[in-house]
């Protein structure tokens, strides 16, 4: 047979200094202490190349790739350097490469610039032994269609510059700007592969046959194949199992080719795509299938395909055991891109994505042994928080998740039963469809990151200063309207615009209460799904979920420092009252200079009900109804007992000037003129909608940008006006593959996800879109992250005396998060995020995640800031102190 079919290897290492956790340009010295013939330098001084010894067994694969990197790590300890087999070095910047003294890399970085000076980047060759040469550029055009599960099996490089750039294998895009990258196009022979080269060469732009970077190629110094689109692996079975594969197809390859099966061609645009897919999305996401008009498929099932379809020269190389056992145990555990995304997501630091690199390719073949163990039955998903790759519990879910599962079924019961009789007994309701309804809690928590706490409130209290700064502009002189920044028609045709509003005096605080939906991608990346400054429902749900779980659930293992949600009263009630005169409301009877305040309600029979009654009386607020309140001597006064109100705190479901009371009197409108003049602060003034309208989210990086000259901190999920006419028709071809909303809807009603409606539904929408283009919006679908959830029959309707035993399991739902900003009046801090969240939960096979639409919550446990230790002196000092004064 023309194929040897034998094995070999080259791998690139990072060089790092373990102090640090940066790169070290240490190779010369390194190198110096190693056999040239293993061993070589590399385009930068940070890296080293080892080339393993020919050999014709997986397993003397991985007894090769140990004992030359052990050579590395014995070199390197002296010196305090490691190594990381990986495609990018987390911590590497620009800066940091250095490029290697030969004439030969000098000409290429003189050549090529930064091409070169950004190539601190590490790959994995595997090459295969095809000693006819034209076999093996056959073979090369061949096996081109099963490069892109390759690289998506390899993908080690998702951060670069020190960012996260939202790919999985940014070295393969970074590698493909080299001018010989890619595939070679169609080649007959041996000869026409060199006369490539040699034309290549002649033009310049390449300066000899080892530049000739593509995917596939016959090496240049051995009778090989040379695989080359694979990222670096710090796991050497991974290597083994990329390598299995690729000998596999290689023997498919040449059976074809001697069997006479005519060769179909990939074309060259499907086959960038589909190498760009596995670069970006990994095994998190879709690859494209193998066939001959691709579409996307789930990388698993890529992988188990090719798997299959090479079965026969697997078994043949006596392999198939072996590259099953090791593909289902990367599968399991996820690539390395995943893993580095999972061990920031802990920290949120680099260092410990580091330390994780260096400890995995230090380590043993298959890897660092698993802390904890699978869960039995969870169905583990990309962008589950709690549970990662195999089944395992993240790090912060270790104690939570294995306390559940060491729980007996009817112990679970039990406690999924308290915590009904709990939100029964203290009124924990919210309405749905018109109708009011236990509020489901489920009781394994939610934990957000001290380091993505930062983030989220960052981004938020910008966000927050943006959307106040435009409610007064837009109420007053306009500024942003008259510049065109954004449309004048965008602003006073939207549904939430109130002529009424502009009555509101200059300079008060229109929107003291902000709530912001955020979603967690498949990456862990937040983004901003919806902003809510009408009446942002929620944080008295969130407050009652802890107490709750402080009855029912109290020996879960929490965390430190969590955040305590009963101080979201006091952070209410300051930005209730920063608007009001607290000189008014000494005179008006307070006697302790506070002015009073109340929370204006449409009653029982509102949906949020609960969280009035609740936030009221936490926060020392008056609760009051319409028919509760008149208007005398200038003043809004509560009418039993005489009192002025100084502020008001609206919850309504109407706009105040559009309010009457009982009677059929405008009181809404006479209670505006009270404010216009002065006489009483309106928090969560009319007319706010206009700033949480479906299509104004569109504009808010507009916003942080004019009224704060600041980029957004936090992203937002793509989306699409329709009343623009090129981007209706966009929405119009693609209803089917977009989250389309009314721009006024709230609670997710007339929300359609397209890819999980019928195609009645798609239609339907497509033509409500058409008759009223100004009324829609559409977003891209977003892959929310998921959170482990009971599973059991619908709480409002089971009983455990009727019911017998309630086996509840553990399942992914969906989930979201709300976090509240208030405008605290504080010079030093005029805007604070609440110290809770309220963390929604999808139904179960739905993406919609909101309580009106039948969902459930969650607690949130948000970890803050250690507590500060007191000053042992002070301390002392104070004890002191109160023992003389007993």
């Amino acid at each position: 047979m023309a194929a040897e079919l034998t094995l070999g290897a080259e791998e690139e290492l990072h060089l790092i200094d373990l102090a640090s956790g940066k790169l070290s340009a240490r190779a010369p010295q390194i190198l110096s202490r190693l056999p040239s013939e293993n061993y070589s330098a590399e385009i930068q001084r940070t890296t080293v190349e080892t080339n393993t010894d020919i050999v014709t067994s997986l397993s003397g694969l991985r007894d090769e790739i140990l004992r030359l990197r052990k050579g590395v790590i014995d070199a390197a300890a002296p010196d305090g350097v490691g190594i990381a087999c990986v495609g990018t070095a987390p911590r590497s910047e620009f800066a940091d490469f250095e490029l290697t003294t030969t004439g030969r890399y000098g000409r290429m970085q003189e050549q090529y610039r930064l091409l070169v000076d950004e190539q601190l980047i590490c790959g994995t060759q595997i090459h295969v032994g095809v000693s006819d040469r034209d076999v093996a550029v056959d073979i090369a055009q061949r096996v081109s269609r099963d490069l892109p599960v390759l690289l998506a099996l390899s993908a080690s490089s998702p951060y670069w510059n020190g960012h996260d750039t939202g790919y999985s294998s940014i070295r393969s895009i970074i590698w493909q700007r080299w001018p010989s990258a890619g595939v070679t196009g169609p080649l007959a022979s041996g000869a026409q592969y060199d006369e490539l080269l040699s034309d290549l060469i002649a033009t310049g732009v390449i300066a000899d046959s080892k530049m000739a970077y593509f995917e596939v190629r016959p090496s240049s110094h051995a009778p090989t194949l040379e695989l080359r689109v694979c990222d670096a692996c710090p796991i050497v079975d991974d290597a083994v199992l990329i390598a299995g594969l690729f000998r596999a197809t290689v023997r498919a390859a040449e059976l074809d080719i001697e069997a006479g099966r005519p060769f179909v061609d990939v074309a060259a645009p499907i086959h960038r795509a589909a190498m760009w897919q596995a670069a970006r999305s990994g095994l998190s996401g879709d690859l494209l299938d193998d066939t001959l008009h691709p579409r996307p498929t789930a990388a698993a099932h890529a992988v188990r395909h090719l798997i299959r379809r090479l079965r026969p020269q697997l078994e043949e190389l006596g392999d198939y055991d072996d590259v099953v056992e090791l593909s289902e145990t990367l599968l399991a555990r996820g690539n390395s891109a995943d893993r580095q995304r999972a061990a920031f997501a802990e920290r949120g630091e680099l260092d410990a994505v580091v330390k994780l690199a260096v400890e995995e390719t230090h380590g043993p073949a298959s890897g660092i042994p698993p802390a904890v163990p699978a869960l039995r039955t969870y169905r583990t998903r990309a962008g589950d928080e709690a549970v990662g790759p195999g089944s395992r519990p993240r790090p912060a879910y270790e104690e939570i998740v294995g306390f559940y599962e060491r729980l007996d079924p009817d112990r679970v019961a039990d406690r999924m039963q308290a915590g009904l009789e709990w939100t029964r007994r203290n009124g924990l309701t919210f309405g749905v469809g018109g109708e009011l309804r236990d509020f489901e809690v489920d009781l394994v928590p939610r934990v957000i990151n001290r380091h993505e706490w930062k983030q989220i409130a960052a981004g938020l209290v910008q966000r927050a200063k943006a959307i106040e700064a435009f409610l007064q502009d837009v109420y007053g002189e306009q500024r942003i309207l008259n510049d065109g920044v954004v449309p004048r028609s965008a602003v006073q045709d939207a549904p939430g615009w109130h002529d009424a509003a502009r009555r509101v005096p200059v300079g008060a605080v229109r929107a003291p209460v902000m709530g912001f939906d955020l979603v967690r991608n498949e990456f862990g990346g937040w983004r901003v799904l919806e902003d809510n400054v009408r009446n942002p429902s929620g944080a008295a749900y969130g407050l009652a979920i802890r107490r709750l779980m402080d009855e029912v659930a109290a020996d879960v293992p929490r965390p430190a420092d969590v955040l305590d949600p009963e101080t979201v009263f006091e952070t209410l009630r300051r930005a209730v009252v920063a608007g009001a005169d607290s000189n008014g409301a000494e005179a008006n009877g307070a006697g302790d200079g506070s002015p009073t305040a109340a929370l204006l309600s449409s009653g029982p029979d509102s949906s949020a009900w609960f969280e009035h009654r609740t936030l009221a009386d936490g926060a020392g607020l008056l609760l009051v109804e319409v028919d509760d309140l008149d208007v005398t001597g200038g003043r809004v006064v509560e009418r039993a007992s005489g009192r002025p109100v100084d502020a008001l705190y609206l919850r309504l479901d109407v706009e105040l000037p559009d309010l009457v009371d009982g009677s059929g009197r405008a009181i809404g409108d006479e209670i505006m003129a009270v404010a216009e003049a002065g006489g009483v602060y309106l928090a969560n003034a009319p007319g706010n909608g206009v700033a949480d309208d479906k299509a104004m989210y569109c504009n808010v990086p507009a916003l942080i940008a004019y009224y704060l000259d600041e980029r957004p901190q936090l992203e937002q999920v793509p989306t699409y006006r329709t009343s623009d006419e090129a981007e209706r028709r966009t929405v119009l071809e693609r209803v089917g593959e977009l989250v389309t909303k009314p721009v006024d809807g709230h609670g997710g009603e007339g929300v359609l996800i397209g890819p999980a409606s019928g195609a009645a539904a798609v239609a339907s929408r497509r033509a409500e879109i058409s008759a009223d283009p100004a009324g829609w919006v559409a977003q891209e679908v977003v892959a929310l992250s998921s959170h482990p959830t009971f599973s059991a029959p619908d709480a409002n309707t089971v009983s455990r005396a009727g019911a017998g035993r309630v086996d509840a399991v553990l399942e992914p739902r969906h989930v979201d998060l709300r976090v509240f900003v208030y405008a605290t009046g504080d010079e030093a801090q005029p805007f604070a995020v609440a110290d809770l969240a309220l963390t929604r939960v999808a139904p179960a096979g739905s993406m919609v995640v909101n309580s009106s639409r039948g969902g459930g919550a969650k607690d949130t446990w948000i970890i803050g800031e250690p507590a500060a230790e007191p000053d042992s002196a002070a301390a002392a000092s104070g004890t002191d102190s109160q023992k003389g004064g007993s």
